[in-house]
């Protein structure tokens, strides 16, 4: 009977499924942020190629992970909103929610006001692009309850008509401002808008 070769390390159950599914993630990663640079620098119609440079990846590599440049930008707003998951606490006052959230979205926002106008959504990217807007609506739903149970909020807010307030500040936000400036911007428009948001 052959003798099995000497392996240079033990086999541990599992980790070698593990390693190849973290690779694969991290260069996913890589992908989604070399494109959200790449199309905020060159604008939408960047080539792939670059994209797939800039992440230090095959053009294989990206069209395994992201069929077009759409299912690209879809891969980028849902990080953002996975980021903005996580601001979230309802126990916090909404003017506070509402700026975390207007700064922390506020490149994205740049970015979809940038690529907007090019992007070119066939029936199932746009709704997927309809579900990240409801995704995070839900995500609001605990924080919306609790701003009106402690009346900073009219009753019938509801969590849409805040993620389309999240959307309008974080539009108005330039990126050459200092973070001064963005400051100065969010509570002015915030304190414009909440006045006629709050119960009279």
């Amino acid at each position: 009977m052959e003798k099995e070769p000497p392996r240079d390390r033990p086999i541990v159950p599992g980790i070698r499924a593990r390693a190849p599914r973290r690779d694969a993630q991290e260069r996913r990663e890589a992908l989604i942020a070399a494109a959200a640079d790449c199309f905020a620098e060159q604008g939408y119609r960047v080539p792939l190629e670059e994209v797939a440079d800039r992440a230090g990846v095959g053009r294989a590599t990206l069209y395994r992970n992201f069929k077009d440049r759409e299912a690209l930008a879809l891969a980028i707003f849902g990080r953002e909103v996975d980021r903005m998951a996580a601001l979230l606490d309802p126990a916090a006052s909404i003017d506070r929610t509402l700026t975390e959230m207007i700064r922390s979205g506020a490149r994205a926002s740049t970015l979809f006001a940038r690529i907007s106008s090019e992007l070119k959504l066939d029936e199932e990217n746009t709704a997927a692009f309809k579900a990240l807007g409801a995704r995070l609506a839900d995500m609001l739903g605990p924080t919306v309850a609790a701003a009106q149970a402690r009346g900073e909020l009219r009753g019938d807010v509801s969590a849409a008509q805040l993620v389309t307030t999240i959307r309008m500040i974080g539009g108005l936000l330039l990126p050459h401002w200092s973070e001064q400036e963005k400051s100065e911007q969010i509570a002015a428009a915030l304190d414009m808008l909440l006045r006629g948001l709050r119960p009279r």
